[in-house]
């Protein structure tokens, strides 16, 4: 891994690891940091009511050959929070949940670091991972 790289996925790893104690730290490596919850109710009527898995991921950062990926469903689930995305930052997405990296750019990192404390609050709110049961 390229030294920069190394350093943007540092930074973005460090976003997510404010918010380790509110999920289950699902990875946890050189090139790949996630987090995931327990499937909750909202999740459960999107999938029809048949749950595929027990967990998913809520958001992770992996070292790719050609950038650094930060993945941050609660994008995906909630328009609301891509509408209210700097240019800048929607220039960086693929797709609906993942915005791609090469090098560190300190002010889109802390916007994206507010979409995320955000984005996970309003999806645990939503219910598409089940609270801890000292909270339900």
């Amino acid at each position: 891994m390229s030294p920069e790289f190394e350093a943007v996925f540092l930074r973005l790893r460090s976003i997510l690891e404010k918010h380790a104690g509110e999920f289950s730290v699902n990875e946890n490596s050189s090139s790949e940091y996630s987090l995931e919850g327990d499937v909750g109710p909202a999740t459960l009527r999107a999938w029809g009511g048949k749950r595929s898995t027990p967990r998913i991921r809520v958001a992770w950062v992996t070292v790719g050959k050609t950038y650094v990926s930060f993945h941050l469903m609660p994008v995906y689930m909630n328009p609301k929070l891509a509408a209210e995305m700097s240019k800048a930052l929607k220039a960086r997405m693929q797709g609906k949940s993942c915005f791609n990296f090469k090098t560190v750019d300190e002010a889109l990192f802390e916007e994206l670091e507010t979409l995320a404390s955000q984005g996970l609050t309003a999806f645990k709110r939503a219910g598409f991972v089940a609270r801890p049961a000292a909270t339900r």
